[in-house]
């Protein structure tokens, strides 16, 4: 997989991260810079983990799922893809502050599910996942960076749309997967 589909990636799956980043910059007065510095570390550290993660377990059991691997891919990027398009159109009333370390671990782990479908597409495809992941993890922690700025500044109008375009790039990567598993 190239790096830009991987920045992509990324992108899309930092979008819940930076929807807390963003909320956490409009919501909490007075946020100090380790509190931003913090969060955004954890963010990135768990959206490393996680691709990581899922890659190990699907090479686990690649020998079994290898004739169809590539609508296993397609499958769980579409329903990340379509489950992230969705929560853009749910009130969202579960903000939480980042000032509080267990809340920042849940929040961390929470917006990071989808990372572990990532890795397990990517163990499908044979990719390798150390590079994706350290990259997935230097978007993040760049995306939430962005999000507290924003949020600071120009409100919360940006969230939702930022989940609903993550939710399209990753239906689109995993169409253009199954594409070229079926044409080669």
């Amino acid at each position: 997989m190239n790096v830009f589909s991987v920045i992509l990636i990324g992108l899309s799956l930092s979008m819940d991260s930076f929807a807390v980043s963003l909320g956490s910059g409009i919501s909490i007065r007075r946020l100090k810079a380790r509190h931003i510095f913090r969060t955004c570390l954890f963010f990135a550290l768990f959206q490393f983990i996680m691709p990581v993660a899922g890659w190990y377990l699907g090479n686990t059991f690649s020998a079994y799922i290898k004739a169809f691997d590539h609508w296993i891919a397609f499958g769980l990027l579409a329903y990340v893809g379509i489950k992230m398009i969705r929560e853009t159109f749910r009130p969202s009333d579960t903000q939480s502050d980042i000032r509080d370390l267990s809340r920042l671990f849940i929040l961390s782990l929470a917006t990071s599910i989808d990372a572990l479908a990532i890795g397990l597409t990517f163990s499908c495809l044979g990719h390798e996942i150390w590079l994706p992941a350290v990259i997935i993890g230097c978007v993040t922690f760049a995306v939430c960076l962005i999000g507290f700025q924003f949020g600071r500044s120009i409100g919360g109008v940006l969230g939702k749309w930022a989940g609903f375009t993550g939710g399209i790039v990753l239906i689109g990567i995993g169409i253009k997967i199954l594409i070229e598993h079926m044409v080669m």
